[in-house]
């Protein structure tokens, strides 16, 4: 059988199924997992994806006949593997999941011991070459693994409230919106544990989807959410993809707020327990981060977006907290991976004690640094496009480039990056108090970029 490298992306495997992910790839990558990392005993699970068992077999035959255990956690969330391999002390996780893609999709998140990523240049690579081409040493004089089913939900429970003082948190009606992903379950064990009370709507894990796709990142899919906070006059909404590695916040008019306002406001959590602990952020926008950590003692640490890149920076600068703007948030005591109930239950916590609505706690921070939200163009030569914006722009203004184009003036800012996977070039620009200069520089660089 022939099998595909398109699903092997840089972080992670994705892909259709089973066109591009199927039981006989899902098997390679199992011994090509062993013998790349020499596991003796690895957590496995799977989201709510209807072909997630299927595949979950065949990796599971693939790690066993290499003579590796395997731990079966069963139907989870991606940050679930991640604290299963951390806390069960494991060589590694593999989660199955295509996170926030269509039904149709499927995929595959790798981790080392201590939930260290396996990325493109950590073994993913190698893993790609050797599932493809089916080069193995034959199994001989091998004990076959072991496969047992373990529970780890009260420990995940339990842990994720240790991130809260319970005795802060007030009555507040919550908008919990799982999408039909795998985060539903997860708010009903939580919910005994809190004083608020949850609307909860598509809680049902389905992997058919019958509400759309669990993507709140997508502007036409935050209604559903919005329209309910609007309709039971809730204190706060509450959105997550698929696997519920990132969570998406509404205020109490509906409105969304942006994961980059987030970073900055999650920051000071740690830095009140914390003091001049580092906080990682990435290049995409970051003026509104940087004073808030400053102003609470932190020492703010730009880093190249994407998890892998934050998770090795948090681990050497010993980073307390990391945020992107995409809605990744990272911690350092849950393996310094990211985990998309940690963030939310954070960000109940600030608006009890602040004891302002959300709305308020925000508008500051979004009128002080306004933002255009990031604008994806489709254009023929992303790398052209990009020379030719720094030659126009990057003589009176300072030029950065940990990832893309980052330039900088007095009142506004603005970063271009290419996307990995596509002909596409994604802008961001950032100002100080100036929504006119904001509207006036993001039209003019769009022009720019599709001329």
């Amino acid at each position: 059988m022939e099998l595909k490298r398109s699903a092997f992306k840089a972080y992670d495997i994705r892909g259709k199924y089973p066109d591009e992910i199927n039981e006989e790839l899902a098997y390679r990558i199992g011994r090509a997992y062993v013998e790349m990392f020499k596991a003796k005993k690895v957590a496995v699970g799977h989201d709510i994806r209807l072909s997630g068992q299927a595949v979950q077999n065949a990796l599971v035959l693939g790690l066993t006949d290499m003579g590796c255990d395997v731990v079966d956690i069963g139907e989870c969330g991606t940050e679930q593997i991640y604290f299963a391999t951390a806390h069960l002390n494991l060589d590694g996780g593999i989660m199955i999941t295509a996170s926030h893609n269509p039904k149709e999709y499927n995929g595959m998140k790798l981790v080392r011991e201590g939930s260290r990523p396996i990325s493109s240049d950590t073994g993913l690579k190698e893993i790609e070459e050797r599932a493809v081409a089916g080069t193995f040493e034959p199994i001989v004089g091998i004990k076959a693994g072991s496969v047992e089913s373990v529970d780890i939900l009260d420990d995940y429970i339990k842990h994720l409230l240790t991130y809260v003082d319970i005795s802060a948190l007030k009555p507040m009606k919550v908008v919990v919106n799982a999408g039909n992903g795998a985060a539903g379950p997860i708010l009903d064990e939580l919910e005994k544990h809190l004083p608020f009370e949850f609307i909860k709507i598509n809680n049902e894990p389905d992997g058919n989807f019958p509400n759309g796709v669990p993507n709140p990142i997508l502007t036409e899919n935050r209604e559903a959410t919005a329209k309910v906070v609007r309709e039971q006059k809730a204190d706060v909404g509450i959105a997550w993809d698929g696997d519920f590695d990132r969570c998406f916040m509404f205020d109490e008019k509906g409105d969304f707020i942006e994961g980059y306002y987030m970073v900055g406001f999650i920051a000071q959590a740690f830095l009140g327990k914390n003091p001049g602990a580092g906080i990682i952020y990435d290049p995409r926008l970051i003026w509104n981060t940087i004073e808030l950590v400053e102003e609470a003692g932190g020492r703010p640490i730009m880093c190249k977006s994407g998890h892998a890149f934050i998770k090795e920076r948090m681990r050497k600068e010993d980073a307390v907290y990391g945020g992107e703007m995409s809605a990744h948030h990272y911690f350092k005591d849950f393996s310094f991976c990211d985990s998309g109930m940690v963030t939310w239950l954070l960000v109940l916590e600030l608006i009890c004690r602040a004891g302002k609505p959300f709305s308020t706690l925000m508008a500051e921070r979004m009128a002080r640094f306004p933002i255009s939200g990031e604008i994806n163009s489709t254009v023929k030569d992303a790398k052209a496009v990009l020379e030719k914006v720094e030659e126009l722009y990057g003589k009176d203004g300072e030029v950065t480039k940990v990832d893309g184009l980052s330039i900088e003036y007095p009142n506004w800012r603005f970063n271009l990056r290419m996307s990995n996977t596509e002909p596409v070039i994604r802008l961001n620009v950032e100002a100080r108090q100036d929504e006119k200069l904001l509207k006036e520089k993001t039209e003019e660089l769009l022009a720019l970029i599709n001329a």
